[in-house]
């Protein structure tokens, strides 16, 4: 998902349609509330339901500058809520699935959550 979105900025195309699933969608709303992507919509119904990422650009540069996928489906990387730190200072993100829900590395240390680390976007 992560590539396709970046993919998809470096050819300064406005928005980018994605299978759906719930952790995408998860994810997508966290980039949304970090001002990475403008907005992230639910489109179709059943088995045809999809996301719609409109794309923000700062200037001509995309807003995502680069990204690193933490855990694989080979090696999960889990992580207590001591341990997350931030990502390239405060210019960047990390995303950690928790018991509670999918939320950045600030937000889990300050509810004392660990989890999965998913990736980190800056």
């Amino acid at each position: 998902m992560l590539n396709e979105i970046k993919n998809a900025q470096v050819v300064s195309k406005p928005s980018v349609f994605l299978s759906f699933s719930n952790i995408k969608y998860e994810i997508l709303k966290i980039l949304e509330q970090n001002h990475f992507v403008d907005k992230a919509e639910k489109r179709g119904r059943g088995d045809k339901k999809t996301i719609e990422v409109f794309l923000k650009y700062n200037g001509k540069e995309p807003s995502i500058s680069g990204f690193k996928k933490v855990s694989r489906p080979s090696q999960k990387i889990y992580l207590p809520a001591k341990k997350i730190r931030s990502s390239r200072g405060t210019l960047g993100i990390v995303i950690v699935s928790t018991p509670k829900g999918v939320m950045t590395g600030r937000e889990a240390r300050k509810k004392n959550l660990g989890g999965e680390v998913i990736a980190e976007v800056w």
